[in-house]
């Protein structure tokens, strides 16, 4: 059986490598580009990133792909801030329109007493509704997290994590599913995701 295409965005984050080596122990064929022809012609596109709203938008822009990545009609994963990059609108530098393929606001998490912001570290997973991506995550299943600004809860969240809050963990609108942890960081479970995006999902 030929290996699944994965196209990888390159969008200038610094987690690029690590994602693709952990697409590289699950057996996906994962090619960095920022092709619009290499994209659309994959069997699963991936959107990683670090970093802030703001500039991560400004490379989608400066690389021509923002358009590309509104058009892909195969299954789409956002990794952390490609997560929030799907979104309408982040509030983070103050504000910024991102690609608007997931209807929703990504908005500060609150600091609290004994909580630090930025949220990072382990933390468990809670399903909110079933998903062939997230089917290998039972409840309490640990992720790594790192981010400062979350997606709220919202009809598309298929899990969530607590952090001063309850935030979106995976979310899911059609073919387009956003990780807000990071898979490459997050042992078994991460790679566990991973392997279901490109091997169980339906295009």
């Amino acid at each position: 059986m030929a290996r699944s295409r994965v196209a990888l965005v390159d969008s200038g984050g610094t987690n690029i490598g690590s994602v693709r080596y952990a697409l590289d122990r699950i057996g996906a064929d994962a090619r960095l580009t920022s092709d619009p022809a290499q994209i659309r012609a994959a069997d699963r596109v991936i959107l990683p990133g670090v970093g802030a709203a703001g500039a991560g938008m400004r490379r989608l822009r400066e690389a021509g792909l923002v358009e590309v990545l509104r058009e892909v009609e195969q299954p789409l994963l956002g990794v952390c801030l490609g997560m929030q990059l799907l979104f309408d609108w982040s509030a983070e530098d103050g504000g910024v329109e991102c690609l608007g393929l997931l209807p929703g606001e990504v908005v500060p998490i609150p600091r609290a007493p004994g909580l630090r912001v930025p949220h990072m570290g382990w933390n468990t997973l809670t399903a909110v509704r079933n998903d062939p991506v997230t089917a290998g995550l039972p409840d309490g299943t640990r992720a790594y997290f790192v981010h400062s600004y979350g997606v709220p809860v919202t009809s598309d969240t298929v899990l969530t994590t607590e952090h001063s809050g309850t935030w979106s963990a995976v979310v899911r609108r059609g073919n387009r599913w956003g990780a807000q942890f990071h898979p490459e960081r997050s042992a078994r479970a991460g790679a566990r995701l991973l392997t279901d995006f490109v091997l169980e999902v339906t295009p």
